[in-house]
């Protein structure tokens, strides 16, 4: 017959799983702190994601946890730049098409 704890074990098993849970998180918090931050292509293909909606929920982890803020703003406002102004590129060259 399986035995049955009692509030008084549990308590004692207690600061044991305590030790081993703040064990754990502060081995997660070195690891989090060794990674590098994020280069230029991960950055750019993030903004990119961002803008079209398909940023994957593991790549949106990194950035939050290795990202700058300042960084991705100014990516998004590069990419939201260029995006402008190769629409205009388009919109001129097929006007000009149409008009010669």
């Amino acid at each position: 017959m399986p035995e049955i704890q009692t509030d008084a074990q549990d308590q004692q098993h207690s600061p044991r799983r305590e030790a081993r849970r703040e064990a754990r998180q502060e081995a997660k918090s070195q690891e989090d702190a060794e990674e590098p931050s994020l280069s230029f292509l991960q950055i750019a293909g993030s903004a990119v994601a961002a803008a079209f909606g398909v940023q994957s929920s593991r790549n949106r982890e990194r950035d939050f946890s290795r990202g700058k803020i300042s960084h991705f703003v100014v990516a998004g406002v590069v990419f939201t730049a260029a995006f402008v102004l190769i629409m205009i590129l388009v919109v001129n060259l097929v006007i000009g098409g149409l008009a010669g």
